[in-house]
């Protein structure tokens, strides 16, 4: 990739056979659905019929699925019209997360459900019939401490079996999962941890990244130390073999947790809207949001998607890049739902692409940064490797550009279906992406997901299309928060999605829906570009400034408040032996006047030694800009909740 290399937004990359098509889970759902009198041809007729008859389509889902739990003869839903002023879904249902993850340990117990690999070298693989007797023996442990329904299990571990097992063990129990990946700082953790008060802390005594190894033992006593409700800290020897749980208040060795007497797994049948775990908003300022998911909208929105959208099921080895501290972590999880094999891979992405050809990966999730810098390495995997079972690849975190698309289609394989979602923690999903059902076009997100009624609503309030505008959902979905902790009249939950537009939901992004049903994303609302009353995204700004071999990465920042316009800030990091000279600074402002308009060419250039992020890769655009109207950089970001926290001293006034 580089500047001279452009694509045309809406270039057309792949198209379905008639054998994919054919072949496609959704197909076979929609011809169940015609058995059943629901009678629709295309893709759109599809999702008009999920989102106009929202009822039906969910509770088809349940039937088609053979959801494991008690349906009961109730209605779909109550109350409403949202989760925030009092919906209910599926009342009188009952079932548990953890059993509809592991039904295959009775269907196919020798089935592959895990493959774990890690930058060190670790390599374990579990049968499904394995995972279950651990998830059982575990059960047991947590039970023997004192956990029951309600109660919180807290994690502070890496993508590691043991946090599957963990976790599937906590929801078996009808207790509430939240984890941490060990990056974060005590801090960070105490501050999302305390929040849920846990019975139990699990952790482990370090981690290996990137070549390097953390002891996080003084980490784990400081946060044992703020949680005054543990009965039980649990030290994984994840780092040392031999680390034990010394100087824990209430410490205790992770090899005396599982009971080995207890071999047979049994699951607390939970409310379709239990809590099955909290994750958290990214934590840039203030206090994390702690969001509660509830067992029934998790499993019936990750069969979903990842059935309908992502083509995945049982034979697939299902692989995406993340921590524990991302919510594409209990997404991935979701794997086990539909039956696949999914791939637990701990360690820094130095070589994604050969994790995948040397594991038969089937589908393959990244960052969509992670595409772009192999497009600019000049990685050809396709050519290097055999990814011959590849046949899904998922982009998620950031908008993917068109020059990332078209390089997929170039260097990895001409034949799989580039899956680029938006969605994010609130709803842990993406409620836009692919379908193997669509062609696909360089920069266009496929469609709306079924049974997301995503809309993009212009400047008077109500839907457009064709046109820029907020994007929100005006139907409910089941995956919604059941509610935020400690949120008692839902105030904070209603001020985080529904102050804009009362009974609609309000995520926070640009979006087109384009005539067809195309979606594209064009970064978030709160830090749009606004110059001379041209209303432009972050990503569009991106994408023409990271084209340039000697960037690396950049952030814009538009200083302006209402009704004042402010100074357009450009931070660039360069490539190694890049330096931002006159020639550099004259072709970045050509480019920038050329491809988006001379309003937006940068009032300075600066260039700086890392771009500030989350955890999770995203950009802290929105912190900056507060840092840059002269809020306090303490006030303004939370350095724990940073991948590097040490960049922030580069972008003060």
């Amino acid at each position: 990739m580089s500047a001279e290399h452009t694509v045309a937004e809406g270039a057309p990359l792949w198209e379905p056979s008639e054998q994919v098509v054919a072949n496609a889970r959704v197909t076979h759902f929609v011809h169940w659905l015609w058995d059943r009198g629901v009678l629709t041809e295309t893709y759109d007729d599809l999702w008009r019929w999920s989102v106009t008859e929202v009822d039906a389509f969910w509770d088809a889902v349940w039937t088609y699925f053979d959801v494991v739990g008690e349906r009961g003869d109730g209605p779909v839903r109550t109350g409403g019209p949202m989760p925030v002023d009092g919906l209910r879904w599926f009342p009188g249902t009952t079932l548990n997360y953890a059993a509809n993850a592991l039904r295959r340990a009775e269907e196919t117990p020798d089935e592959t459900a895990v493959i774990f690999r890690s930058e060190a070298g670790g390599h374990r693989v579990l049968s499904y019939r394995e995972l279950a007797l651990h998830v059982a023996e575990v059960r047991a442990g947590l039970a023997d401490l004192g956990v029951g329904k309600g109660d919180r299990v807290a994690a502070y571990i890496p993508n590691i079996p043991e946090a599957l097992v963990c976790f599937l063990a906590t929801a078996s129990l009808g207790a509430i999962w939240s984890s941490c990946s060990p990056d974060f700082g005590s801090s960070s953790v105490i501050d999302r941890f305390a929040q849920i008060e846990p019975k139990v802390l699990i952790a482990v005594d370090g981690y290996a990244y990137n070549g390097k190894t953390f002891d996080r033992r003084d980490t784990v006593r400081e946060i044992e130390a703020e949680l005054p409700t543990l009965a039980a800290t649990v030290l994984v020897p994840y780092l040392d073999p031999a680390a034990g749980p010394d100087g824990l208040r209430v410490g205790m060795h992770y090899a005396d947790l599982p009971r080995a007497d207890h071999d047979t797994l049994e699951f607390e049948p939970v409310p379709f809207d239990h809590p099955l775990w909290v994750v958290y908003s990214s934590g840039t300022t203030g206090l994390p949001k702690p969001i509660v998911h509830g067992h029934g909208g998790v499993v019936l929105e990750h069969l979903k998607a990842l059935s309908f959208h992502q083509n995945i099921g049982p034979g697939d080895v299902f692989f995406w890049y993340t921590t524990t501290g991302w919510m594409m972590w209990n997404y991935l999880m979701g794997g086990l739902l539909v039956g696949s094999a999914i791939v637990m891979y701990d360690g820094a992405p130095l070589d994604l692409w050969r994790l995948a050809a040397d594991n038969g990966v089937t589908y393959m999730g990244v960052g969509a940064p992670y595409i772009t810098a192999s497009a600019k390495e000049g990685r050809r995997p396709g050519e290097e490797l055999d990814l011959s079972a590849l046949r899904g690849i998922g982009s998620t975190g950031s908008p993917l550009p068109p020059e990332g698309f078209a390089w997929v289609y170039e260097s990895v394989r001409s034949d799989i279906l580039l899956g680029s979602f938006s969605g994010g923690t609130d709803l842990c999903t993406g409620f836009v992406g692919p379908s193997p059902l669509l062609p696909l076009r360089a920069g266009v997100i496929q469609c709306r997901g079924l049974g997301a009624k995503v809309e993009a609503y212009g400047d008077a309030g109500g839907p457009v299309i064709d046109e820029v505008g907020e994007l929100v959902i005006t139907e409910p979905m089941p995956s919604m928060p059941v509610f935020f902790w400690n949120d008692d009249d839902n105030a904070r939950y209603r001020d985080s999605y529904f102050d804009m537009y009362p009974g609609v939901w309000r995520h926070g992004d640009w979006l087109k829906i384009l005539p067809d049903g195309g979606c594209v994303i064009y970064g978030r609302s709160d830090s749009t570009l606004n110059r001379g009353g041209v209303r432009m995204g972050t990503s569009d700004f991106y994408r023409v400034v990271e084209a340039f071999d000697e960037i690396t990465d950049s952030l814009v920042i538009d200083t302006g408040r209402l009704g004042q316009e402010g100074r357009l800030l450009l931070y660039v990091q360069l490539a190694p032996d890049a330096s931002l000279d006159d020639d550099l600074l004259g072709r970045l402002k050509r480019e920038i006047r050329s491809a988006l308009s001379p309003r937006h060419v940068p009032d300075e250039i600066v260039a700086v030694p890392g771009i500030p992020r989350t955890l999770s890769g995203k950009k802290l655009e929105v912190p900056v800009r507060k840092i840059l109207q002269g809020t306090p950089v303490d006030q303004a970001a939370n350095r724990d909740s940073m991948a590097n926290p040490e960049v922030l001293t580069h972008f003060t006034r």
